[in-house]
């Protein structure tokens, strides 16, 4: 039985065993990847462009930009090289850089949505304190606080996760280098420390969560008090790409930690962890554009020649 020391490289799980199905998920993957760079790209460079876009809303926003396009980099490109080249092999080290910055980038942007909720809390229940609240200076210091304390968290999950002995192969159950497959692989009561680790993480995953829906519950509250209807559509407008995000961030991470083992396979899990590490980074920039019309036209005015000018290319033809 070999150890983690005797590890020089890990196999990841393939997405299909014949060689027509591992290119029809090698084009895939690259249409979703270039589309989440796209996407999350046009977002980055609108908002640090137009000036208008300076404001704490969309400089949050920029920030959950730039971490999903840092996580879907992270896992995408290794499979698609895998299934491009028919191999399932991941070295050692790149493993492990792998598992650190997947839960970096995934922790912080758990961090940014949960402040970005309670930007929205100020915004709506606080507006004659949102200046004060949400200046510049707090702003960057909530998003610092959050980068920071991800890459505690990740240093910490990655070098515990590493340290135990590994005598169950090499063999993960999952396309990418994901904390639990890796534990699997361990022998040794040791890992009762990263249990520990998860656990202390569950809880403060928790507390986000309760923060959230707290503000939003808040929230609800007082624009269901407005007076004006049109000022309580264009408070729900600002809150609803938000709670669409949170809700299919924690829908799938709930379902991926919750589901019966009865019904654990490793297609299932695979499904399950393409839903929470793929799917978001690449539908959060067409969520968060589809209501938002600063945004669009920011677009527009970097980009002319974009889908987003169809309506001038319309009037240019006549």
């Amino acid at each position: 039985m070999p150890n983690s020391s005797s590890i020089s490289e890990f196999l990841l799980l393939a997405f299909a065993d014949t060689r027509q199905l591992q290119l029809l998920h090698f084009w895939l993957l690259l249409g979703i990847y270039l589309a989440a760079l796209l996407g999350n790209s046009l977002i980055s460079t609108a908002v640090a462009c137009d000036p208008r876009l300076h404001t704490p809303m969309y400089f949050f926003l920029l920030n959950l930009a730039l971490l999903d396009l840092g996580c879907i980099s992270t896992t995408v490109p290794k499979a698609m090289a895998n299934a491009l080249w028919d191999t399932r092999h991941i070295s050692y080290t790149a493993c492990a850089a792998q598992l650190f910055f997947f839960l970096f980038l995934f922790s912080a942007e758990y961090s940014i949505l949960t402040i970005m909720s309670y930007d929205r809390y100020v915004a709506i229940c606080k507006p004659l304190h949102y200046g004060t609240l949400m200046d510049s200076r707090a702003c960057a210091t909530m998003a610092a606080a959050a980068w920071g304390t991800a890459v505690l968290y990740s240093l910490l999950h990655t070098a515990n996760t590493f340290s135990l002995p590994l005598c169950k192969g090499n063999a993960l159950n999952q396309f990418f280098c994901d904390l639990p497959q890796i534990l699997k692989l361990s022998c040794s009561k040791s890992y009762l420390r990263e249990a520990g680790l998860i656990v202390v993480s569950i809880l403060v995953l928790f507390g986000c969560f309760v923060s959230i829906v707290v503000s939003y519950v808040q929230i609800f509250r007082a624009v269901l008090r407005m007076p004006s209807e049109q000022g309580r559509h264009k408070a729900f407008s600002t809150c609803l790409p938000h709670l669409t995000v949170v809700s299919l961030f924690l829908s799938t991470i709930i379902f991926a930690c919750l589901k019966p083992s009865s019904i654990s396979t490793p297609s299932l899990d695979l499904v399950v962890a393409v839903l929470y590490s793929v799917v978001p980074p690449a539908v959060n920039p067409f969520i968060y554009s589809m209501r938002n019309q600063e945004l669009k036209d920011a677009v527009r005015k970097m980009m002319p020649w974009t889908i987003f000018s169809s309506d001038k290319i319309l009037i240019s033809l006549y």
